[in-house]
């Protein structure tokens, strides 16, 4: 008897999964997790916040833009600059030991690409994170308009290793806090919007995410992000997202094992870790003691739990949440859990934000 073959175009073909396979998925993580970085997506009130962390064993919450609002829009976020004094007044000081928050100080500008309107940005820039730390900031933090977007006053670009912002870098240091610097983004972000990339159902959803001809090249962005953390040994820089490059681990490692004062987190990355978790795995237990947790995105406890998966088991072939926490909108792969020691899970659940923020 011949059996009727349905003809399906390639592009049709999704095929239905016939795995039988276990769920650990961790009510609770192993140990008590800093979430070392996020932000205040949608301006979710602190209690509604605290009932998340209560329920999954968040001890503290770490705002990175704390002198932002950041309402969400249209499955997006808008950013302004606001007083630090808001976060610290209804979060920080409202729910002690839950929350803390660093400064983006003056590079919280997004009305105006022209970071150098005249030659006192590094001045106003110290000022006011000398005053937001004095207020509470545990770091500075520097997103990826840097190189990307802000511009000189001629509207050339300013490199990320412009000697003028130096003096910030090297006052950072002396007040002894982290700069978290955001520098390029995803490698598929900088590739042509077509068939081939990785990334592309995320840029066509969000066309301006991609910087494919940005003046600088990704390479070329993080090279100049290297060159200002050799010249500034004395300060800690904080380097998200697995350095933004954790397409390749090997590059991060030369850079982890150069500089001593490079330490980074892995929010928003789990699916690049996942689907390479040999090595993943080998990375994250050689340099236990430089990795911060961190979620980056509107916070849930099921995105809470994946992470936690994703650290504590070994199940095999689950889904994550996208950029802005949706499961199983833009999954292009598929994850593994690392099953991490015991001893790494507790350096990276909380131990070495304790550290570096200086959190209880």
């Amino acid at each position: 008897m011949n059996t009727p073959v349905e003809r399906v175009l390639l592009k049709d073909f999704k095929p239905k999964c016939l795995l039988n396979l276990s769920s650990n998925v961790p009510y609770r993580a192993r140990f008590p997790v800093i979430d070392a970085h996020n932000h205040l997506f949608g301006e979710l009130p602190p209690e509604e916040l605290v009932a998340v962390m209560d329920a999954v064993g968040v001890k503290t919450w770490v705002n990175v833009t704390g002198n932002t609002t950041m309402p969400i829009e249209n499955n997006t976020y808008t950013i302004a600059r606001r007083d630090l004094g808001h976060f610290m007044e209804h979060y920080v000081r409202a729910y002690p030991g839950r929350f803390a928050a660093l400064t983006m100080s003056d590079f919280a500008q997004w009305d105006d690409p022209v970071l150098f309107p005249d030659d006192g940005f590094a001045d106003r820039c110290i000022e006011h994170l000398e005053e937001d730390v004095a207020k509470g900031a545990r770091g500075l933090k520097i997103t990826k308009e840097l190189g990307l977007k802000f511009q000189d006053r001629d509207g050339s670009m300013v490199p990320v290793d412009d000697r003028r912002l130096f003096p910030i870098w090297r006052r950072a240091g002396e007040l002894g806090i982290p700069v978290l610097m955001h520098i390029s983004d995803p490698a598929a972000f900088f590739e042509p919007i077509d068939a081939r990339n990785e990334h592309y159902l995320t840029l066509q959803e969000f066309p301006a995410w991609s910087f494919f001809g940005s003046h600088f090249s990704k390479s070329q962005l993080l090279g100049q992000r290297n060159r200002v953390i050799a010249e500034h040994p004395d300060t800690t820089f904080w380097l998200p997202h697995v350095a933004n490059h954790p397409e390749n681990l090997a590059s991060v490692s030369e850079l982890l094992d150069a500089h001593q004062n490079v330490i980074i987190d892995f929010s928003a990355r789990i699916d690049e870790l996942a689907r390479q978790p040999y090595s993943a795995r080998e990375f994250l237990t050689k340099y236990q003691d430089r990795i911060l947790f961190g979620l980056d995105m509107p916070v849930s406890v099921e995105a809470y739990r994946c992470y936690f998966r994703f650290l504590e088991t070994r199940d095999e072939y689950f889904d994550y949440p996208d950029y802005i926490g949706r499961f199983g909108v833009y999954t292009r792969w598929k994850l593994c859990g690392l099953d991490l020691p015991e001893e790494v899970l507790e350096k990276i659940y909380y131990r070495n934000a304790a550290r570096l923020l200086s959190l209880g």
